[in-house]
């Protein structure tokens, strides 16, 4: 099984598991600011960078199936379960579009084992992409 198997995988029993009444606990209701990230490589430390040095790779990735999270500017990642009446979050061209911008949510919070998940009820703002090269963001891919 391919890493990106995995993580479809695991998209689908997070799914699955948050739409389940008797595993569902009670959320809190927040607006978070923050990049739209693949969750991969803020993880893997495979790409640090941000904003367009990093749009193209988000997107491939979040097409790909890679659960796509909002990295707040404290550093903090929310992964993203659902964006409004969507049927699907892993591979879903809405989110791949907003892939490194900079974007305001509305929505619940849930978090269970130390992960913080959203479901996101509306997009509030969206700046766009953020406009950070990998010069001025001073990481190259594949290094820390």
């Amino acid at each position: 099984m391919t890493i990106l198997s995995h993580w479809r995988a695991l998209a689908f029993l997070i799914v699955t598991l948050s739409a389940t009444p008797a595993g569902a606990q009670d959320g809190q209701r927040v607006t978070i600011t923050g990049e739209i990230s693949d969750t991969w490589c803020s993880i893997s430390g495979l790409m640090f960078a941000r904003g367009t040095a990093h749009h193209q790779c988000a997107i491939w990735c979040a097409l790909g199936g890679i659960p796509v999270s909002i990295r707040d500017p404290a550093g903090n990642l929310y992964l993203i379960l659902k964006i409004g009446d969507d049927d699907e979050s892993a591979a879903n061209p809405r989110v791949a579009r907003m892939a490194t911008h900079q974007v305001t949510v509305d929505g619940e919070l849930l978090e269970r084992d130390g992960v913080k998940y959203l479901l996101v009820d509306r997009i509030a703002d969206d700046k766009g992409v953020i406009d950070m090269t990998h010069e001025e963001h001073g990481i190259q891919p594949f290094g820390n």
